[in-house]
């Protein structure tokens, strides 16, 4: 019940003992010199080292730079406020309050290891004003600020020069091996696509291993999206692939397209199967020789970037002629395969030059990167993680000021580190209540130390001793996230409660008092992000689904292009993150398993644009282009409102889908250009049909559309 179990059966590896020592021996190597400086906390020094401890070298130092500066701010604006709002306690609160809150409302909107710089400046400030006022008869508020910063600057300091020369980790290696897997799990992805056993079912429904297909495609997502974040740090280590951060990240930007490319894919395999299933094993053959066509030396070459093989072109020709009723399914497969052979030899450009050490682009590679990453990002969470800590701050300060408590300083620094630390979470309060155990094995460690080890230490060698054992078995834990919010509490409160200072003398009371006052602060937050921050995955799930549609239908009036490649990418950044909840709806699963397939329809309708766009298209066509295009548009706005699939849109969609094929057929201009059209028109036009009557539950006129769309596939 209270991971007893689990902590009992753990057994830390080689590299979790290494870790640990290296991080204690850092801890210690601050302490010691904050010590020697006579600084005023000199626990903040070996408790940050905990904090920002990493086995990563850099991660280490990215995290501890980006900790310095939310350090200075918070300090900073520290300074600034207390002298002038000391004496107004509820005022103070709640500029403190405020300022914590938007600090941490910016944090949750930057997904990168940049945001902890924001989270800092936040809860900082809140620590160095609770430092000032419980301090106030003895230190300046400018005093205190300045050690704080000293003693975190000590702590970086010493933890990167440990981890960057005793042994260390380097993060680039775990991202090369990483980065080969993802490429590898690509590979095996689309050879499943063309794979036999990969049949369609006799109602015409997507089969089991289609389904699968897509999960896969969905694991490849997540990896990816982790991998953004991971490349932040490559700029602060020596090691592999250092300083490759942006290429990398152009990488992923382009390595996305390919999930869209494949989905396109696996719809037209199964598609043509349908239609015909003596395709099969001719379709095998093209997959074969696509994979041996992409296994070929990497050249640098802008004609091959968007050239498609020409015995690919003929093998394509031939399927047309023996196969006609299929030649519009077979003209839309090949576009795609083409599309993502384009974006497969990108990839490999890109991450042959990264590994070769250089950071330019080729010119005939547009780039998909932003100033800012264009990934999601959700304002409403944020808000409610905003709210969670500026009320866990004001009931905080509230206990402290009205209770007279002299220690209750610590129950609102608590409260605050605890509401922002954690509410990233969609639903932080399992972890927090983990935390609270920690805590509480760390009160009950504090005074077995108070009472039976300290009294005996008169050394700082002898202090190293006693704390070696708990510090680091603790820190061991922090590796492995079931066990973090154990380990990591415990190396921090038995610190932070013994309160160690350069003339020591063992003061029971204040410190019973200090780690009591650690153990009820974080219960604040619990119930502060209980109330307003915590969502189920459902919940989380829901606004994920309605915001995809939501920016579904601004894509589908985009041109094709950077711009529209760069939504794609949110889309399928979002897809990413909404297949990491375990939602029990069965409505939101079969909206979840169907998100990626629809980000297809989006490419399609722009296609369909485009047609419209063209001058030599008949007006009559333009104009039902337009109106499919906003039936679409409602169907994305009901889809948004409804989290599963709506019918209210579907009988209209199907009905104008039919009469754009009819006017397609009627469309007899000779000229080439048109015959170009008209094709483009009939291939958009076959996909929608097939997405819609696949991925939509059974109607008579879905069983309807399913037949013509089987049926109507010559150009």
């Amino acid at each position: 019940m209270l991971l007893i179990k689990p902590l009992l059966a753990f057994r830390p590896s080689k590299v979790d003992l290494i870790f640990a020592c290296k991080t204690f021996f850092a801890g210690m190597l601050a302490l010691y010199i904050a010590f020697r400086l006579d600084l005023l906390y000199p626990m903040w020094a070996i408790g940050t080292v905990f904090i920002i401890a990493n086995p990563y070298s850099g991660m280490v130092s990215s995290k501890a730079l980006y900790r310095l500066a939310g350090t200075f701010v918070g300090a900073a604006v520290a300074v600034i406020l207390t002298p002038h709002l000391i004496n107004t306690p509820l005022l103070f609160t709640l500029v403190l309050a405020i300022w914590t809150g938007f600090c941490l409302y910016i944090s949750m909107l930057d997904r990168t290891p940049r945001s902890y710089a924001f989270m800092l400046a936040g809860y900082t400030c809140v620590m160095v004003a609770c430092n000032a006022i419980f301090s106030i008869n003895t230190y300046s508020i400018f005093d205190l600020a300045l050690g704080r910063v000293l003693e975190i600057s000590i702590a970086i300091i010493c933890t990167a020069v440990v981890s960057a020369t005793i042994f260390p980790l380097h993060i680039g290696d775990a991202i090369q091996q990483r980065v080969q897997k993802a490429l590898s799990d690509t590979e095996h992805a689309f050879r499943q696509i063309f794979a036999d056993s990969n049949l369609t079912t006799e109602d015409g429904k997507s089969p089991q291993s289609n389904q699968n297909v897509v999960q896969l495609l969905s694991a490849i997502n997540r990896d990816t999206n982790d991998l953004h974040g991971l490349a932040v740090h490559l700029n602060y280590e020596k090691g592999r692939l250092k300083g490759m951060t942006k290429p990398l990240q152009e990488m992923l930007h382009q390595f996305s397209l390919q999930l869209i490319n494949m989905v396109a894919i696996s719809e037209r395999v199964n598609q043509l199967r349908q239609i015909d299933p003596h395709l099969s094993p001719e379709l095998q053959s093209l997959a074969d020789q696509c994979i041996a066509e992409l296994k070929q030396p990497i050249e640098i070459d802008q004609l091959r970037a968007f050239q498609f093989p020409q015995h690919l072109e003929m093998a394509f020709q031939q399927l047309s002629q023996r196969y006609p009723h299929a030649r519009t399914a077979l003209a839309s497969l090949q576009m795609d395969l083409r599309h993502f052979m384009q974006n497969v030899y990108n990839v490999k450009v890109i991450w042959q030059l990264i590994q070769a050490g250089q950071r330019k682009i080729p010119e005939f590679i547009a780039p998909m990167s932003t100033r800012y990453p264009s990934l999601h990002r959700d304002h409403g969470v944020a808000v409610r993680g905003a709210m969670a800590a500026f009320v866990s701050i004001l009931i905080g300060f509230s206990i402290w000021i009205y209770s007279g408590w002299q220690y209750g300083y610590m129950l609102a620094q608590m409260a605050a580190v605890v509401a922002c630390i954690l509410t990233a979470l969609d639903d932080p309060i399992p972890l927090l209540k983990i935390f609270l155990r920690g805590t509480l094995y760390a009160t009950i460690i504090t005074f077995i130390y108070l009472f039976f080890i300290l009294p005996d230490v008169k050394t700082f060698l002898q202090l190293a001793l006693v704390l070696a054992p708990v510090i680091i078995y603790a820190v061991c834990l922090i590796p492995h996230p079931p066990l973090t919010g154990i380990g990591l509490p415990i190396a921090i409160n038995v610190i932070m409660a013994l309160n160690l200072q350069n003339h020591y003398q063992i003061s029971p009371l204040p410190s019973i008092d200090a780690a009591l006052a650690g153990l009820f602060g974080p219960i604040i937050p619990v119930l502060a992000l209980y109330f307003i921050r915590a969502m189920s995955p459902d919940m989380t799930a829901k606004r994920l689904i309605h915001q995809h549609y939501q920016e579904m239908r601004s894509a589908i009036h985009l041109r094709f292009g950077t711009t529209y490649k760069i939504y794609l990418r949110r889309m399928v950044d979002r897809i990413g993150l909404l297949n990491t909840k375990m939602v029990a709806s069965s409505e939101l699963k079969y909206a979840m398993q169907d998100v990626l397939i629809e980000s297809c329809v989006a490419i399609d309708l722009t296609r369909l644009s485009e047609v419209a766009a063209h001058p030599d298209t008949p007006a009559l066509i333009q104009a039902d282009i337009q109106q499919l295009i906003q039936a679409f548009d409602d169907e994305f706005s009901a889809q948004s409102k409804m989290y599963s699939p709506s019918h209210y849109h579907y009988q209209r969609l199907i009905e104008m889908l039919a009469n754009l094929q009819q006017q397609n057929l009627q469309w007899q201009q000779p000229a080439s250009v048109t015959a170009g059209q008209k094709q483009r028109l009939a291939m958009s036009i076959n996909n929608l049909q097939y997405a819609l009557t696949t991925h939509q539950p059974e109607t008579p006129s879905a069983t309807q559309a399913s037949q013509a769309t089987l049926q109507g596939g010559v150009v």
